[in-house]
């Protein structure tokens, strides 16, 4: 398995890797395989874990059959339970969740959404924004560590400014499930640079 070299899909049409995210420290592969094996279309499973540590680091892939393999499951399972846990699955396209990564190319042109409701997950959120806005690159919802219920808002990520500022505006006020979107700006006006954005979108520091 080590010389395969990664295979950059042309479209999204063409992914079939989930990216599994706020896995608990005890997730591992065998207990995924658990939960998807049964569908008959699983390929493989991987966790990512810190080089150093090996511990996990949260996010994990799933690779299916197909595409559509993939979508069934993702619009199947994502904001359900695990089994055995209060957690609810995390799923989206890994394409928008290998933002994860650190070493993300390209500027990032974020937004905040607020007064999202209960139900609202990455994907749904991505989608709404998606379907208006080609570049939209991912979304997150921010999510209480403990219980992994939703706070009610989160963050939209596109690659062209433009359409992030088109967005601002024209998606303010629009319904995203039962309730209608509040936008502003991601980042305080007196940003101190990628590191803030970073820990705002992470959910590390309160928006000011």
């Amino acid at each position: 398995q080590h010389h395969h070299h990664h295979h950059h899909p042309a479209s999204l049409e063409e992914v079939r890797t989930l990216w599994i995210g706020d896995l608990q420290f005890w997730v591992d592969e065998s207990y995924l395989n658990s939960c998807f094996a049964h569908t008959g279309e699983l390929v493989s499973i991987k966790i990512i874990r810190n080089k150093i540590t090996g511990l996990p680091e949260g996010y994990g892939f799933v690779e299916f059959v197909s595409h559509a393999a993939a979508e069934r499951i993702l619009q199947t399972y994502n904001g359900t339970p695990m089994p055995g846990t209060e957690q609810m699955f995390r799923l989206n396209w890994a394409s928008f969740g290998a933002g994860e990564r650190h070493n993300d190319p390209g500027p990032d042109h974020s937004i905040f959404v607020g007064d999202l409701a209960p139900d609202v997950t990455d994907y749904l959120l991505q989608e709404t924004f998606r379907a208006h806005y080609p570049s939209v690159r991912g979304a997150k919802v921010v999510t209480d560590p403990n219980t992994g219920r939703s706070k009610g808002y989160g963050f939209v990520k596109f690659s062209d400014e433009t359409e992030r500022n088109r967005a601002m505006t024209e998606m303010n006020g629009v319904y995203c499930s039962t309730r209608a979107m509040r936008i502003s700006a991601a980042t305080p006006k007196k940003t101190t640079g990628f590191q803030q954005q970073y820990a705002v979108a992470k959910g590390l520091i309160p928006l000011l």
